[in-house]
């Protein structure tokens, strides 16, 4: 049995000054939610409301990181933002599917794709799969 970090990495980069594309490292789960929703939210309250979280590199993502991620979708709309999710593994897309998270929180296969449909919508903000 291999031993599971306790730890959630973020890795950030700014293609322009109101957008983040942020790859998320590591599980989202009880232990680590919080760590994803106070580091994300950061990025959300300093100025850059649209965001679009890269999940490639998250192998386990339990109903507290599910949580996270709904807040975190919460907290892009009130800073007149958006948030959309990019590259979720099959377990979790499940998940979001099965919980009827996907009808809200918008995923795409790619963070140009995201990106684009962000650029593209005149209401990025509503949630609306794109």
């Amino acid at each position: 049995m291999t031993d599971v970090p306790d730890t959630l990495q973020l890795t950030v980069q700014h293609p322009r000054p109101d957008l983040a594309i942020a790859t998320v490292l590591g599980d989202v789960d009880t232990r680590t939610a919080d760590t994803l929703r106070h580091e994300a939210s950061e990025i959300l309250e300093q100025g850059c409301p649209h965001l679009v979280l890269d999940l490639s590199q998250v192998g386990f993502c339990d109903s507290a990181g599910l949580s996270a991620l709904i807040g975190l979708w919460h907290a892009a709309q009130a800073v007149g933002g958006a948030l959309r999710l990019v590259n979720v593994p099959d377990r979790l897309m499940r998940m979001l599917v099965l919980t009827g998270v996907d009808a809200v929180l918008p995923v795409h296969a790619t963070a140009a794709e995201a990106v684009t449909t962000m650029t593209a919508s005149p209401s990025i903000s509503t949630g609306e799969p794109g």
